[in-house]
């Protein structure tokens, strides 16, 4: 199998995909197989997250390495989904214009490429509401 069609065929790139304990309650992103707190009395379901949240913290990245300068300064933050998971994820957007709390949602957007001319990658990062 190819890079770029393996990189396709993983949802949670695209789609914010990832799984809920009917047990109870937890919600899980990236997916996982087995609840934490459940273990083998829980029951785990595919769950596809609405993409709303809010910045818990954030950091502005000044400077970065050669695949990233082009971008620079740019704002990485932990955003906390509405349905309790958190991950890291870029902010589109100015870094004077991140604040801690400040409501986001998932946007589709580049993450990289491979060369100028080779495969981009897309996935979800998270905006300004």
């Amino acid at each position: 199998m190819s890079v770029p069609r393996f990189w396709r065929k993983i949802p949670q790139r695209y789609n914010l995909e990832g799984t809920h304990c009917e047990t109870c309650g937890r919600y899980f992103y990236p997916p996982r197989n087995i609840c934490p707190d459940c273990r083998r009395e829980g029951t785990i379901v595919n769950h596809t997250f609405k993409g709303v949240g809010k910045v818990v913290t954030y950091s502005v990245i000044r400077t970065a390495s050669d695949q990233f300068s082009a971008l620079t300064p740019y704002v990485l933050a932990i955003v906390e989904l509405e349905e309790g998971p958190r991950l890291t994820t870029q902010l589109v957007c100015a870094p004077e214009e991140v604040s801690i709390g400040m409501p986001v949602k998932g946007v589709f957007r580049k993450i990289g490429a491979e060369g100028e001319s080779g495969v981009i990658y897309y996935g979800t990062k998270f905006a300004p509401m």
